[in-house]
């Protein structure tokens, strides 16, 4: 074991080292002795999934606008990184001060699906905190879990202090108030917990005995018999976080809008629609300023309006005419996810084409009519047809429409249904679509909790392989048409933890042991370690997938999120008649138990009176069927070359670590958030007209970095440094901005000068260094692009060496061929990395 080491120091060595930098623009740096609170919000998965959550956002912004609580992120490290930390002995650490998880007073894990919860115990191995719970003691932080699988966490109770079932922005504000006055108070870890049960939505896993399968879980503190799910009655008087970390790259990098919470169509299958009723709308009002201030605080060139189901938000056309000229104008694309069969208008689609055409996805989900009024899906095949045709009139290229199978009653027939269903979509396309493709993606269904079919069989792994490959073989026979599958093993093991008890959490322990990690990505999924801790264990795989006896105890059922079990029963013989339920917001209110709606008492009996549970609308009808302003908006010409800057700038301290794409990046929204207008490109795709020199080794700082960049405007050089200077993130400096002519040819560097300072070792590398200068002649071995080693000589690339205080000054000279300095460096010093001398450039030369 060597030296034991924080976190950051091992940047230098860990792959991917921007996930673990913690310095992204929009990011809450506090000074910790003004804070009597510290949370860690953890993401059970890496970075580029967890900054695409919105949900751990909205928590970061809720826990720091409190002066004296600060929420720092940390995020599921890769297993090389984790092999790096335990060699050197660095515990897993915060992103923001890299302050040891141990010694956080909170961590609160965001649990999204079921496949994460291995990654959850690799984190706490990580930090070196204690599994579960019992073995944890008032020296350790308190661990909490929120996020929609906690409506059953079972088998994952035994790891956790307390969870928070519902909306969260309220609930851990809440929560680390008590922890706040515990400390203040000085009273134990089990009086903090009770202390917590009278915070709505919080669940202490503790005060619940199991015993049993088949048994209910027996409640341990009178009047905690049952824990309801905490609800945000207003979204427009609950803070969204305009101002956010942004990050070096992400799954979905953009400004996300949660227009709306909740969704009754009353889709069957669907937990979410469920557990997170009623629906509320956010106000036109307060859409427009959250895109306003979003994206002149974010600098991104592209915006989300999202909710479970955004088509059905009832100002969408309203909000889209509104968003839209702001967007266009500024070359900012718009996305609409989660979208319904018929919910776009004529109009939205024909502004979208404008801007964007990317391909369209839509969910019918079932491809037999049959199917999908078993689970009340409410589309029509002539309504799919009729917007299908819409999409490829206004210029689109392709379609992808998303089905499940293994539903409850589902048939051969209604598999044939949606190979069917595709070829009519596929031939609605007219002969201008030149390069048609449908795409057909396909999920086997998993029951879920607290659900109407909560209490259906999943269909075996076996099964599920058969009907996979019914569906391919069919597919195959045809042109333009495709079929792909999620992964069966993902889904047979969703399956088990989807509807498991307190019993699996030892089969989590031990597939954890055996390797078990990052479940959720295809290449990383293996169902042995499970299959053997369910062995090991003494359980039956089929026990958790098989049907449940309606009458039975489950293992959720003192979580209430509101529904009834006589509602989801009722849904459950209207889904087996094949009969539809409306959508409430529209149609006759079913009584779930959620809403206040129409005289109605809410089950939520702890907030009833305190909050108002009912649907809150933008309009009472859906906006697409009134009149909206004909689609004129006027772009600027984006192309427009005003004035060209070579901008100077430093890069210091964690952005050393930025690689030259995430650099790139960095810039463009940073000159978004100055008001520095961009010329782009040309064509469909136009980019931003920017350009860098030599590309600098990730992990290498520099003093004279620059990049090239055309403004649609002219601007005073000066101006551009001050305003840029105020919107970058830590260890970007620009100093200075020269004009250029207007051409795209300009000078390039031919000698760059470098410093490099030892850690250790000093005599032998200045050894090796006054060797390499002493040669005429340094060859090295190097592939070329066809993967043939040759010999190159070094030694011409080093002009010159002279010794400083605190080491060395290399002039290099790229005039006849160019190599990374960093590996240069490294085949001078072999075996040396960047946790033994440090690089910098000090000037370029022309």
């Amino acid at each position: 074991m060597r030296d034991t080491k924080q976190m950051k120091e091992l940047l230098p060595i860990l792959p991917r080292p921007t996930r673990y930098l913690g310095s992204e623009w929009g990011t809450t740096i506090k000074d910790p002795a003004t804070v009597t609170v510290r949370c860690a919000l953890a993401f059970p998965d890496m970075y580029e999934v967890g900054m695409s959550y919105l949900g751990q956002k909205i928590l970061y912004r809720a826990v720091n606008v409190t002066p004296r609580f600060w929420a720092e992120r940390v995020f599921t490290p890769c297993r090389e990184t984790a092999a790096i930390l335990r060699e050197h002995g660095a515990s897993l650490a915060t992103l923001e001060s890299d302050t040891p998880l141990s010694d956080m007073d909170a961590v609160a894990f965001s649990l999204t699906h079921e496949l994460c919860y291995t990654n959850v115990l690799y984190l706490l191995d990580l930090a070196h905190i204690p599994f579960r719970a019992v073995d944890r003691d008032a020296s350790h932080p308190l661990i909490i879990a929120g996020g929609g699988v906690t409506f059953n966490a079972e088998p994952m109770a035994p790891f956790f202090d307390a969870m928070v079932i519902g909306d969260g922005e309220e609930s851990l504000p809440a929560i680390l108030e008590a922890v706040e006055q515990a400390k203040k108070d000085d009273i134990s870890r089990s009086d903090l917990l009770d202390s917590l049960t009278a915070i709505p939505g919080v669940y202490i896993p503790s005060l619940f005995e199991d015993q049993g399968p088949g048994q209910p879980y027996k409640p341990l503190k009178p009047g905690y018999e049952t824990v309801e799910k905490a609800v945000v009655d207003d979204l427009n008087r609950t803070p969204f976080p305009t101002n956010q970390p942004i990050p070096f790259g992400a799954v979905h990098d953009r400004l996300t809008m949660e227009i709306a919470r909740g969704c009754t169509r009353g889709c069957r299958f669907c937990q979410a629609g469920m557990i997170y009723r009623p629906v509320r709308e956010r106000s036109l009002d307060e859409l427009d300023r959250i895109l306003s201030e979003g994206l002149e605080q974010t600098g991104y060139e592209e915006t989300s309006m999202l909710s479970l189901s955004t088509g059905d938000f009832s100002g969408l056309d309203t909000l889209f005419t509104r968003s839209f000229d702001k967007c266009a104008s500024e070359q900012i694309s718009i996305s609409l996810p989660s979208l319904r069969v018929g919910s776009l208008s004529a109009p939205i689609m024909e502004r979208i084409s404008s801007i964007r055409r990317t391909g369209a996805t839509l969910a019918p989900e079932a491809g037999s009519q049959r199917m999908r009024d078993v689970i009340n899906k409410g589309v029509t095949e002539e309504g799919l047809l009729k917007h299908v045709k819409l999409l490829f009139d206004n210029g689109w290229q392709g379609v992808k429409l998303y089905f499940m199978i293994g539903l409850p009653t589902e048939t051969d027939e209604d598999l044939d249904a949606i190979l069917d269903l595709c070829l009519k979509v596929r031939d609605v396309a007219g002969p201008h679509i030149k390069r048609l493709q449908v795409s057909a993606a396909v999920s086997p269904f998993v029951p879920k909790p607290q659900t109407p079919f909560q209490w259906e069989p999943q269909i075996s792994y076996e099964e599920i392989l058969r009907r996979v490959h019914y569906l391919r073989d069919r597919f195959r026979q045809h042109k333009r048409v495709n079929v792909k599958y999620h992964e069966p093993e993902m889904t047979s093991l969703e399956g088990v933890f989807s509807r498991g008890d307190r019993r699996l959490a030892d089969v989590v322990e031990r597939a954890y042991a055996k390797g078990a990690l990052f479940s959720s990505w295809k290449d990383h999924l293996r169902l042995e370690p499970y299959r053997k801790a369910m062995d090991e264990a003494r359980l039956s795989w089929d026990e958790f997938t098989g049907p449940r006896d309606v009458d039975a105890s489950l293992p959720w059922d003192h979580l209430s999120c509101g529904l009834t079990k006589k509602f989801l029963l009722t849904e459950r013989e209207r889904a087996l008649g094949g009969k539809i339920t409306d959508d409430c917001r529209y149609g006759a209110c079913r009584n779930c138990g959620v809403c206040e709606f129409d005289g109605h008492v809410s089950t939520l009996e702890a907030q009833k009176d305190v909050k108002d549970i009912r649907p809150k609308l933008v309009f009472p009808q859906r906006d697409q069927e009134g009149e909206q302003p004909p689609y004129s908006v006027k772009k600027p010409d984006l192309t427009v070359k005003g004035s060209h800057f070579r901008l100077w700038f430093e890069k210091t301290g964690p952005a050393a670590y930025l690689s030259q794409l995430e650099l790139q990046a960095v810039f463009e929204r940073a000159f978004r958030r100055a008001r520095l207008p961009l010329a782009f490109s040309a064509g469909f795709h136009p980019m931003p007209r920017l350009s860098f020199g030599k590309a600098l080794p990730v992990g290498v700082e520099s003093r004279a970095e620059w990049i090239n960049v055309f403004f649609r405007e002219d601007f005073d050089p000066a101006e551009v440094v001050h305003r840029l200077a105020a919107t970058m993130p830590e260890g970007l400096r620009p100093f200075k901005a020269d004009r250029l002519s207007m051409g795209k040819k300009q000078p390039q560097s031919v000698e760059e000068v470098f410093e490099l300072r030892p850690a250790k070792d000093e005599e032998t590398w200045r050894d090796q260094w006054k060797s390499f200068m002493e040669k005429d002649e340094f060859l090295i071995e190097k592939k070329t692009k066809k993967g043939k080693l040759k010999q190159v000589n070094i030694r011409p690339m080093v002009k010159e060496m002279a010794e400083s205080d605190d080491g060395l000054v290399l002039t290099l000279d790229w005039r006849e061929q160019y190599m990374s300095p960093l590996t240069l460096c490294r085949h001078v010093m072999p075996g040396a990395t960047l946790l033994d001398f440090a690089l910098t450039k000090t000037a370029q030369r022309f």
